[in-house]
């Protein structure tokens, strides 16, 4: 190593020592090559901080300290934090703090062992660190390991109040170091990004920004759909509760060691964990107290966003309702891509969700309301790619130019998974495709692929019986071909009245002149008595002039949900949907390519489908 690099790194870290205990009065002083000789894999603590070169796992311009403090619920739970200050502070320098709250920081492994020789700060977020300079621009990064996950104790809490006084702790500790401006941001993808939103719910003065890239805006709905378990009701606990008994690494510090074999001593954290993932009741208090959407009512954190429409992991459900009770600015990429970060490319080197500046966005928001540096460029506050993987700028989302309800009318099906249908269109395929279950394990980062497309000629094949009289596993409502391009955005509602008990799932098809439809949205349902109304996934998407809308009504015969077919005939009164409409042709463009997986999406949930008789128009009148 340059000696006189050693140099300025051993005064730097000399000088977060004295920052940190917050005794920093003068120039921090060392002897010349003091850390030359130093160890690759030293270990940090609160007062003996560690660079890149004492252990490669820092990054660069970095250095690493770890601490310890208490959540705020008064439960004896502790929480760890690795902190991430920027090399060669000046005495009595303070920067704003960029915080990440999540159980995938570890100093193992985000979700599983990686296969380190020695421990460090994660590098789960590396690519934000390098791509925005982070450390270079003057701030600090703040990694928290939610209770029960890597360096802190107590049993896990999926979002709950537990998470959530976690949550305002770290929020609380961040801004009162020493080192600290009091400006806190926070940044997190899918687990981290939901600690992001219950940052803005808690509402705490320090909390300047939030940055969440493809979050949970509800807890429950990534568990069950209107009271029917999806496929990892178990695997999902089991998932946590595997990444929560990862051992630590065998030379992390004696107080980590402890903390991260909690479960050892306390192995009821674990069973309580999975117990709550049972509860199918929505309106039970276990989902009342993680209804993230709800608690947002009235919130005015900053806010930047990311979501993909047709992601199958961590879905667009409450979406909308979570963004029309926040009150505060928002910043929004929202396009047609799978689970994915803003800065993510695929295997050709194109950027997943196909817009550049991801990294050089989120510090100019950050620059904004942490540092109260007006920005040089001007970004849109929402980018939005729709279904035709064309990007426009607009000022929130979702732009509404006309709200229509239209009849679906009266129908029956048989809730039977989709067997009369097959046995009477001879279908030989596995009768239940969407049973395939993943095997244990299934965390909100990385979800496996189960759902699988629907058998070939099925959907065709139930409206050909449909218009011969039978009753199946469903039917179908066509529309008027529109007359126009309209686009479909927002949250799609159906109501209807149900005879019968059972199932219900609920499709939008785009159908295009040659008889091939794009299913575009779906949601399943318990149902209920009486009258029921059931949100579909939040959507933008396109219907070219010609085009009809399909709506599939019936058992849940695709996807892979855990439903339990009533085996009766459902009979259906006064159907309509609600639907949230915006024009097309007044689009204002922003730079943006179409995103990859647009295409995978199409291939695979492209059926035929030719239109049958129209009972409704998508815009009723002819205008929007």
């Amino acid at each position: 190593m340059n000696r006189r690099r050693a140099a300025v790194r051993a005064a730097s870290a000399l000088a977060i020592i004295l920052a940190l205990t917050g005794a920093l009065t003068g120039p921090a002083a060392a002897t010349p090559g003091a850390a030359a000789h130093a160890e690759t894999t030293a270990v940090a603590t609160a007062t003996d901080p560690v660079t890149h070169e004492q252990n490669n796992r820092v990054p660069e311009g970095s250095v690493w300290t770890q601490h310890y403090f208490p959540s705020s619920d008064h439960s004896g739970t502790e929480l760890h934090a690795d902190v991430l200050l920027p090399e060669g502070m000046r005495a009595g320098q303070k920067v704003p703090v960029i915080l990440s709250i999540g159980p995938y920081f570890g100093h193992t492994g985000q979700t599983g062992p990686e296969g380190w020789t020695h421990t460090g700060p994660s590098s789960r977020f590396g690519d934000f660190i390098e791509g925005t300079g982070l450390f270079h621009h003057g701030y600090a990064f703040v990694m928290v390991d939610l209770r029960g996950f890597g360096g802190s104790t107590g049993c896990l809490d999926w979002g709950g109040p537990g998470e959530q006084a976690d949550v305002r702790a770290a929020v609380s500790w961040a801004a009162h170091q020493p080192w600290s401006t009091g400006a806190v941001g926070m940044y997190g993808k899918s687990y981290d990004a939901v600690t992001g939103l219950i940052g803005n719910d808690l509402d705490q003065d320090a909390l300047k920004a939030v940055v969440a890239q493809e979050p949970l805006w509800d807890m429950y709905p990534y568990i069950y759909s209107n009271g029917v378990p999806r496929p990892n009701v178990t695997g999902t606990a089991n998932a946590y509760n595997g990444i929560a008994t990862m051992p630590p690494m065998p030379d992390d510090d004696p107080h980590y060691q402890a903390n991260a074999r909690w479960e050892d001593t306390h192995p009821e954290c674990l069973t309580e964990n999975s117990a709550g993932y049972r509860i199918s009741d929505r309106s039970d208090p276990y989902w009342k107290a993680r209804d993230l959407a709800r608690m947002a009512r009235g919130t005015d954190t900053p806010l930047f966003v990311t979501q993909g429409f047709i992601e199958n992991n961590t879905k667009p459900e409450e979406m909308q309702e979570y963004l029309d009770n926040h009150r505060g600015p928002e910043r929004g990429w929202l396009g047609q891509w799978d689970h994915v970060r803003g800065g993510d490319r695929v295997g050709d080197g194109r950027l997943a969700m196909g817009r550049e500046g991801w990294y050089d966005e989120t510090l100019s928001f950050y620059d904004q309301y942490l540092k109260h540096i007006r920005p040089t460029v001007r970004y849109p506050a929402y980018a939005v790619e729709d279904s035709t993987g064309a990007w426009r700028a607009q000022r929130t989302w979702p732009v509404v130019e006309r709200s229509v309800t239209l009849p679906l009318g009266n129908g029956s099906y048989i809730d039977d998974g989709g067997a009369s249908a097959r046995q009477a269109l001879g279908v030989t395929v596995d009768p239940a495709p969407r049973q395939a279950q993943p095997s244990g394990r299934w965390d909100m980062e990385n979800a496996p692929a189960t759902d699988q497309p629907a058998p070939q000629g099925l959907a065709k094949g139930l409206a050909k019986l449909q218009k011969a009289g039978e009753v199946t596993s469903s039917f179908f409502v066509w529309s008027e071909p529109t007359a126009r391009n309209v686009r479909v955005t927002g949250t799609p509602q159906i109501s209807l009245t149900a005879k019968g008990e059972g199932n219900v799932m609920l499709k939008l098809y785009d159908v295009a002149p040659d008889g091939t439809a794009v299913m575009f949205d779906e949601q399943v349902s318990l149902l209920d008595p009486g009258r029921m109304t059931v949100d579909l996934k939040a959507t933008d998407w396109t219907l070219a002039a010609g085009h009809v809308l399909a709506v599939e009504i019936g058992s849940i015969q695709t996807g892979s949900w855990r439903d339990t077919p009533s085996g009766q005939t459902i009979d259906v009164k006064g159907a309509k949907l609600g639907l949230a409409l915006d024009d097309p042709s007044d689009d204002v463009a922003t730079p943006g390519a179409r995103s990859p997986f647009l295409d995978t999406y199409l291939r695979q949930y492209t059926v035929d489908l030719p239109a049958g008789p129209a009972t409704f128009t998508v815009t009723p009148g002819g205008h929007l």
